[in-house]
Order: C-alpha cells, then structure tokens, then sequence
C-alpha cells in the first residue's frame, strides 16, 4: 500500500475500511469458515482414529467414488468450450451493434429467469425420447427410431449450455464491445482482413477477459448436481462427484466422509482455476478498452 504523503489522507482511510468490512465479513462468515468448518469435519471420520485422513484414502481407493472425479471433468471441460467458444462468435458478431439486437439478447439471455428445474423439465419435454422434437422427426419420416438425448451425458450437456451460456454472452459481449474500434479500423486501413483482424488485433485484446468467463464456465459447470440428477443418469453415466457427496450426506448420513468429497471437489475446482490464471498471466494485458460501442 503506498504510503500518504505529507499532508494527504491515506489511501485506505477509514472510510474505505468501513466501506469494505461488510463484504470481508461476509466472505469469511459465507465461505471461509464454511470451508475451513468442511475441512475439520473431513478429518474427523465417523469410522477409525481421529484427526485422520480416512475419509480421503477410502475416496482414492473406492474407483466408483474416485471415477466421479473424471465424469464431472468430461462434463464441465466439453460444455466449457462450447458456451466459451459459441459466445464469443456470437458477441464478436454483435460487438458493434446488429438489427433487433436488444430482442436478440433478450432472447439469448432468457434461460437465466428459467431456473435449473423448469429448465430441465424444458429439456425433457421438448428432447425426451416421446418429447416434441422426436415426434416431429419421427413424424417428418426423417428417423424411425426416437433419438436419446436424455437421461445421459447429452442431456445433462444441454442443460448445462443453456444455463452457463447466458452469463458467459453477457460478459463477453460488454468485454468485446469495449475495445476501441479505431484500432480495427486502422488495421483494415493497413490492408488487414477480417480473418487477420480477428487473430492478430482482437483476439490478443479478448483473451484475458475470454480466459475469465472460461474460468467461471467452468467452475459453475464443474458443480453440476441437479442437471445430472434430473436429464443424466445419476447411478451411472452422469454420477458427479456432487452426487457422490450428497449420497454420504444424506443417504448414508456420513457428514464427515461427505465433507471430505466436497473439500475434495473444491481442490479440484481450485486446481482448475490456477491453471487458468497462469494461462492468463501470459496474456497480453491490454491498456486500449474503455470508449466502447460508435
């Protein structure tokens, strides 16, 4: 903290501390003692000494529990790209204004006022083996059998695109429409096309806010529970590690080895979020936002 010269406030008065120890507060009482309340737990098993890590070695010795590790990461990596990748074509599209473009966000955004529940029963309704679109190709004549796309992993796929992508858009559109446009008009000036816009001016500009929403895609999709219970199957194919911890906590009612599943969960996520941020450090910081849409 920079020290105050002579005859100036500091920077962090006590306005300032006021201000901001209702949020510290906050983020202790909400997720700090939380998680440190998790981890005690975890290292107390309901089953063996105490103060051990009996809860951790039975998870990585169980492969049925352990696999959920890699069944959570093979839904969260695939639908992280996709919403990442499908909004930021669709903001990049619409950085500099469309026609209708207030209806056609309102539109893009509308599954956030949805909730997961009705958004999944949606699903089901319209994606179901007797939903909607199967009759309508059924009945089109273009396929004879219905199409499974739910109660598996494109079911709970779905559910997940529909849920993140909304923020992710919001986001990448308010980043991208923020950079100066002069600086794609002096390199299209300079003979650039758009491709070459694209990679080598816009994409360098993008990236650090394009990791961010990456991040938050992830996280968001990595703690999937009730899309996989509702349109996956949460005995099998689609059995998170969310799932696994609900199990121990209210069907086994092993609070302790069910802490020990999430603290493991929230490490994974923690992991995840480091790689990005090292990823991200290595991004160009631009210093070129800010006059935003002409």
């Amino acid at each position: 903290m920079a020290l105050a010269r002579s005859g100036e406030r500091s920077e962090l008065d006590w306005v300032a501390i006021l201000c901001l120890a209702p949020t510290v507060l906050y983020v202790l009482a909400m997720f700090v003692y939380p998680f440190l309340y998790g981890v005690y737990i975890s290292l107390q098993p309901m089953k063996g000494a105490a103060w051990s890590l009996h809860n951790y070695a039975t998870f990585f010795s169980d492969p049925y529990q352990y696999a959920t590790i890699k069944t959570t990461f093979a839904l969260a990596l695939p639908t992280t790209i996709v919403v990442v990748l499908v909004a930021l074509f669709l903001a990049y599209g619409m950085r500099r204004g469309i026609w209708l473009e207030r209806t056609i966000t309102t539109i893009l955004v509308l599954p956030i006022s949805l909730g997961v529940i009705f958004l999944s029963e949606g699903i089901l309704g319209f994606y179901g083996t007797n939903g909607w679109l199967n009759q309508m190709l059924i009945g089109a004549g273009i396929i004879s059998e219905p199409l499974e796309l739910t109660h598996n992993f494109i079911g709970v796929i779905l559910s997940l695109f529909m849920q993140n992508f909304p923020f992710c858009f919001l986001m990448l559109l308010g980043y991208i429409s923020g950079i100066d446009p002069s600086l794609e008009n002096s390199a299209r000036m300079l003979g650039a096309g758009p491709w070459a816009i694209f990679r080598r001016v816009m994409l360098p500009l993008i990236a650090p806010g394009l990791i961010i929403a990456f991040a938050l895609v992830f996280v968001m999709s990595f703690a999937v529970f009730p899309s996989a219970v509702m349109v996956g199957q949460p005995a099998g194919s689609t059995r998170t590690i969310s799932i696994a911890a609900y199990q121990q906590a209210f069907e086994q009612y092993d609070m302790s080895y069910a802490s020990a599943i999430a603290v493991i969960m929230g490490l994974c996520q923690l992991a995840a979020l480091i790689i990005i941020i090292v990823v991200r450090r290595r991004m160009t910081i631009s210093t070129t936002m800010g006059v935003g849409k002409r």
